[in-house]
């Protein structure tokens, strides 16, 4: 399956962001690097942008259309909570904005084999990394973030 994307908001987004060329940038959700690449030809060779992902697919994808920048962009595959750690031990000590365009992508929810529909004759896993092999804790992970009662702090 082909890794299409169309950026949500993408003008609005950059517009947003107020890109300084010689900034440094988070996209905490690298994804296709729709936004990525907008951010990365708007900076001089002065400028970085990192862009963590913790989908493999998404990754290839990113470092494909980013290749052209690579000079300019970092690609770290992490979850974007892990951002602030990987940053400071690259020697990051700070950044001009960051990206979370949070949610999961067309691709992730098509691609039979992850496990997001029912429709499909495969598994109901629901998993966005296969990182380390562990189809059961991504489900239950997000499992329990989608049945959290945060006002009595029980799962359902």
């Amino acid at each position: 399956m082909e890794f299409a994307h169309i950026s949500v908001l993408l003008e609005e987004t950059i517009e947003a962001l107020n890109i300084k060329p010689d900034g440094a940038y988070l996209d905490g959700t690298l994804g296709g690097a729709g936004h990525s690449g907008e951010i990365v030809k708007r900076l001089t060779k002065n400028g970085h942008l990192y862009g963590t992902d913790q989908d493999g697919d998404a990754i290839a994808v990113a470092s494909d259309r980013l290749k052209p920048y690579q000079e300019q962009v970092t690609i770290i595959r992490c979850n974007y909570q892990e951002a602030v750690e990987q940053l400071k031990s690259r020697g990051v000590s700070g950044l001009d904005g960051i990206l979370l365009d949070l949610g999961v992508s067309s691709y992730q929810l098509d691609t039979a084999e992850r496990g997001f529909s029912y429709q499909a004759d495969a598994p109901l896993t629901i998993w966005l990394e296969n990182q380390h092999g562990n189809y059961r804790q991504s489900y239950n992970r997000l499992l329990c973030v989608a049945f959290h009662d945060p006002l009595d702090n029980t799962i359902h």
